[in-house]
């Protein structure tokens, strides 16, 4: 009979606990819905407690259910058909390697270069490996990509942020990028002509930009969906934010492996060596100064 008599004082006094909690933290869920109707006084109570699911809930699982599937999906197939088109079409373009080989790149920048090319190339492939996770039966082999993923990010965090140092003044915009810009890099051309461009031209100057701040964004909203360290409706955002930017990124991925392998015959060389051939410095980099 007494544990009868205190649970009916406890309740009530537990309760009021709870409505003083909820009120010091939040103490507009416990003033009087008004003569509004109940279905709006509950979505404005359920917010509170819940956040706007309704603006961000059903708007993530609509694009993370397909959309995002397509973009990637458009991307893997678009830009690769596009330069594949470019190959036939126009052809790679040749430098003759007589003369004095030019320096272009010291071993630190090649080491750095290489580690984030690696790790870049795992991002890519894991992020996909996610993204199409249901169509490879998810499992253990998606946790494990999703691992590799948070170990590649940390490294090419690390090799991005020297390269960064190295690069900078390089990387700054100049006048003669919007030429370049406007002859597409004389890549749209079979005809060697001097480029404007000193020793990164607007396009590697896009993707260096690109990669770095894009990167940078990647790496914080990847931390916090991989930790879980923000609100619910702040990492839907960024899981939002996180594709898109990906989607951006793998495309330009895709170009610059592109130029890099099958656009210049033996450009990936001076990655390698560090040198460059007097002639495609003189039309490639016409304002580069040695």
């Amino acid at each position: 009979m007494n544990i009868k008599k205190n649970f009916r004082f406890i309740l009530p006094v537990g309760a009021l606990l709870l409505a003083a909690v909820a009120w010091a933290g939040s103490p507009q869920i416990l003033l009087s819905p008004g003569s509004g109707p109940s279905t709006a006084s509950f979505a404005s109570i359920n917010k509170v407690f819940t956040g706007d699911w309704q603006q961000y809930g059903q708007l993530f699982t609509t694009w993370q259910g397909g959309l995002f599937n397509r973009i990637f999906l458009l991307v893997l197939t678009i830009v690769p058909t596009v330069f594949l088109l470019h190959y036939i079409i126009i052809g790679a373009k040749s430098f003759s390697h007589a003369g004095t080989p030019i320096k272009f790149f010291g071993i630190l920048t090649r080491f750095l270069h290489w580690l984030a090319a690696l790790s870049f190339s795992l991002l890519v492939i894991t992020g996909l490996m996610v993204v199409f996770g249901k169509f490879l039966g998810g499992g253990a082999l998606i946790m494990s990509g999703r691992s590799v993923h948070l170990i590649a990010a940390i490294v090419f965090c690390l090799s991005a942020a020297g390269l960064f140092l190295i690069w900078l003044k390089d990387m700054l915009p100049m006048p003669h990028d919007i030429l370049w810009l406007f002859i597409m890099g004389g890549y749209l051309s079979k005809k060697k002509k001097p480029i404007p461009a000193g020793k990164f031209n607007a396009g590697q100057k896009i993707w260096f930009w690109l990669a770095t701040i894009g990167g940078g964004v990647m790496a914080w909203s990847g931390y916090n969906l991989y930790s879980f360290a923000a609100p619910t409706d702040q990492l839907r955002q960024m899981a939002i934010l996180h594709n898109f930017l990906a989607a951006g990124l793998v495309g330009f991925f895709i170009i610059h492996l592109y130029m890099s392998l099958f656009a210049i015959k033996g450009s990936l060389a001076s990655m390698i060596t560090g040198y460059k051939s007097p002639e495609e410095v003189e039309i490639l980099h016409s304002r580069y100064k040695i």
